[in-house]
């Protein structure tokens, strides 16, 4: 069966909010590698881009004390409702988040002595004016600190995926699967970014972690999976052909599964440290 296919969500039902209030694992791992990394320094005012339902604003208000002010900004507003909420639960007089567009900052220049973004870049509309923004907004020397997942990320799942394609005849819908993967960025993109604002790398560490999961069939039915990535593998199939390709795609992973004994998933991980070099 392919019920996950008729899978909807919608993200300012509050009871949806209530089920993704805690931070996913995929966004966890990654926050937690800018949590590692991440100077830790009093008197300073941060900016988290795309803050969500709070991850990590929260933890660097709490990780950086009183001295330390962190104001997120998202477009999401049932998530920035919930993080409000929080706040007060908290008492973190030092915390704030706004209704927002990374894109459009609404700051005065030279504002921030720290700006963060985890998971964003992936996600942004438009990365060069969010990175602008952020160059705007940063004080000399401040700095920019990212974490993303990088182009290469399921690559086990993408193969069979494209395998899957070849066997029914459809290699066609190729094309589409490689613009797919290639909207992800790539370490050499990161920095052409950052670079093109007036941002000089200063430190990157990357590393690698897995999701792993018993077969295609869970895969396919877990939630993130079907709230985060389920859309963009069915745009690639007209909409009259996706049962009959993914009822294949579920076999041909779960026949994976079974000869690895697991599927397991790559994803590499990129953190990267930028600093405003240029002055007003």
């Amino acid at each position: 069966m392919t019920d996950y296919l008729e899978f909807t969500c919608d993200l300012s039902d509050p009871q949806v909010l209530s089920m993704l209030d805690e931070v996913s694992l995929w966004s966890a791992a990654f926050g937690m590698l800018l949590l590692e990394y991440l100077p830790l320094k009093s008197n300073q005012t941060v900016l988290d881009i795309g803050c969500g339902t709070g991850f990590p604003l929260l933890e660097l208000a709490q990780r950086g004390g009183d001295s330390t002010f962190v104001v997120g900004i998202d477009p999401w507003q049932a998530a920035i409702a919930k993080v409000k909420q929080k706040i007060q639960f908290l008492k973190l007089t030092h915390a704030a988040v706004i209704v927002g567009d990374a894109a459009d900052l609404p700051f005065n220049s030279e504002k921030f002595d720290l700006i963060v973004s985890n998971l964003g870049v992936n996600n942004f509309k438009n990365p060069p004016a969010v990175f602008a923004e952020c160059c705007r907004t940063l004080k000399f020397k401040a700095r920019l600190i990212l974490t993303t997942n990088l182009r290469g990320h399921f690559r086990e799942f993408y193969q069979i995926y494209a395998d899957t394609l070849t066997a029914l005849g459809r290699d066609e819908w190729l094309f589409k699967l490689q613009t797919h993967i290639d909207h992800r960025v790539s370490l050499e993109q990161v920095h052409s970014l950052l670079e093109s604002v007036g941002l000089r790398i200063v430190k990157q560490h990357q590393q690698t972690f897995y999701q792993r999961f018993v077969n295609g069939s869970a895969l396919l039915r877990h939630y993130f999976i079907k709230i985060g990535f389920l859309d963009g593998w069915k745009s690639i199939i007209p909409s009259n052909e996706q049962k009959v390709f993914f009822q294949k795609l579920e076999e041909r992973l779960n026949d994976f599964a079974t000869s690895k004994g697991e599927l397991k998933l790559t994803i590499p991980m990129l953190y990267v440290e930028a600093e405003k070099n240029q002055e007003p």
